[in-house]
């Protein structure tokens, strides 16, 4: 979000710093995720419409938003086939509401006007429930029912490494890597001008601030004078990124709704592991969640064989693939929502996306972005409204 909105503001003729605590922009969760361009399919626990309808227009124009950044097509580096949903037996849902909502899902996608803007062609794609031949074939014992959704996954290391280079290529960004802001304050006798202050104490005076931190974002909304609405739950997630000798059609999968687990094939060389009550591994619902350590060394080798223990008993084709891979990383970041509970309980407002968007004091501005997939379209919104 903030690498997207400076450059955005920056085609505009603004003159804009931009702040990054990593050693460059795209180096944290924006690069360390699995990249879903989300439709509301997730959300299938959502006993409203509401997620669903709140994300698409942001992530039908994904595509278009993400070419007019990079300036270059993202052909290559999107998962080329269908999502498979697949239910397992204690999801916090059962079959027949599963198949209703996707249903209900389906018809608003179809029917939305940006429809044929989507990284493949939604105008008329249709949900399918797998045949119990087919699930076997795919799918372990413990996966009950599963469903075909036309929804695709970015590769966010190679998007990462194209929009930090965008952000390098414009004139009118300059770029503190390296550097963390502490507070952002207006200033007195000055009306406007905010002073967004640091760590290594060069503050920055400006007259437009564009919080758009994820971890982190809280407290400094706090010094700006802007309380946050609870209730709100920082994770850290922790997943497995592989590259393989060999291509294996294995496919995109996503485990739901409550145990939960992911699979992204981008290349049929290039995938992204998720196992979620092995990869949680902190949260909080306080106002920032330090980050925890990564495993390491044996520990990441302990993690992944943890990953592929779970996951795989689940989608078979997951020991295939960590079998010939000649590159695994054990990488992660911050998932930040506007709720609290556990995900494998029903009653959890996280089962809900909804809740997102901008809040302002003056020239102030906080982005609760929501999904990685809404945050090239948001930048656009934002720029046009600061820039008038």
């Amino acid at each position: 979000m903030g690498s997207a909105t400076a450059i955005e503001l920056a085609r505009r003729g603004c003159d804009v710093t931009l702040i990054d605590r990593e050693p460059a922009p795209m180096a944290a969760t924006s690069r360390w995720n699995e990249g879903k361009i989300h439709l509301g399919f997730l959300y299938g626990a959502d006993p409203t419409t509401a997620t669903a309808e709140h994300i698409l227009p942001g992530s039908l124009v994904f595509g278009d938003r993400a070419r007019d950044l990079i300036g270059s097509d993202l052909d290559g580096h999107v998962t080329r086939h269908d999502d498979l949903y697949l239910l397992h037996r204690d999801s916090v849902v059962d079959v027949d509401a599963m198949r209703a909502k996707f249903a209900v899902i389906g018809e608003l996608v179809r029917r939305h006007p940006d429809a044929h803007r989507y990284l493949v062609d939604v105008s008329d794609a249709q949900v399918t429930e797998l045949r119990p031949d087919e699930l076997a074939r795919i799918a372990g014992p413990d996966i009950v029912a599963g469903f075909r959704v036309p929804e695709r996954s970015v590769d966010t290391r190679w998007f990462a490494d194209r929009l930090a280079a965008a952000v390098d290529a414009e004139p009118r960004v300059t770029l503190r890597a390296g550097t963390t802001v502490v507070g952002a304050e207006p200033l007195r006798g000055e009306a406007g001008s905010w002073r967004v202050r640091t760590d290594d104490g060069d503050d920055e005076i400006a007259d437009v601030v564009v919080n758009a931190l994820w971890n982190g974002r809280l407290p400094i909304d706090v010094a700006a004078g802007v309380d946050p609405e609870p209730p709100w739950t920082h994770r850290y997630r922790a997943c497995v990124f592989i590259r393989t000798r060999s291509p294996h059609p294995v496919p995109s999968a996503l485990v739901a709704v409550g145990p939960f687990g992911d699979v992204k094939n981008y290349t049929d060389r290039d995938f992204y592991l998720s196992w979620y009550p092995e990869g949680l591994l902190a949260e909080s619902g306080e106002l920032e969640l330090p980050a925890p350590d990564l495993p390491t060394g044996g520990d990441a080798a302990a993690f992944i064989d943890r990953v592929r223990s779970a996951l795989g008993r689940l989608i078979p084709g997951v020991g295939r693939v960590l079998d010939d891979a000649e590159d695994v990383v054990v990488h992660g970041g911050f998932v930040f929502a506007q709720g609290r509970g556990a995900l494998a309980d029903p009653r959890s407002d996280l089962h809900r996306r909804d809740r997102f968007g901008v809040r302002r004091r003056g020239a102030y501005h906080s982005v609760d972005t929501g999904k990685y997939s809404t945050a090239p379209w948001s930048a656009r919104i934002l720029a046009e409204e600061i820039t008038g």
